[in-house]
């Protein structure tokens, strides 16, 4: 069963990807003093999740969907001769697992990103 193509768009990785780094993108542009952020609760509820810190995880995050992650030779090896003959067998399973759940986290860290626009929004007292 097949179901309409602005579904399978809309819950795309790649739209996921679009909205997360748009929705940062949106952050980096309205947050125009990060050092402002220090201190400041993300949330209400969340009296432990520092602003500023949210900020540099986003950012950080865009870059390496942007950019790409680099590592070195030594790690990429490592993790080959970890993986093993087993894992192979079943490689959409595990590509579908990962997947769904990088679309997961990146609905959260969109999330997080709107949220921490909004936050700074009232925070200088600047409406929507």
């Amino acid at each position: 069963m097949q179901t309409p193509d602005s579904y399978n768009q809309k819950n795309s990785l790649f739209n996921a990807m679009n909205r997360f780094i748009g929705a940062v993108n949106n952050m980096d542009q309205t947050v125009m003093v990060p050092s402002l952020l220090r201190d400041v609760p993300l949330a209400y509820f969340q009296p432990d999740a520092d602003m500023y810190s949210s900020y540099v995880l986003l950012k950080s995050i865009r870059n390496d969907i942007e950019w790409g992650v680099v590592q070195g030779d030594e790690l990429r090896k490592d993790k080959v001769g970890v993986a093993g003959v087993e894992e192979e067998d079943d490689l959409e399973k595990q590509f579908r697992f990962h997947l769904n759940g990088l679309h997961a986290v990146l609905s959260k860290l969109t999330h997080k990103a709107n949220t921490l626009t909004n936050r700074y929004k009232e925070e200088i007292g600047c409406g929507n």
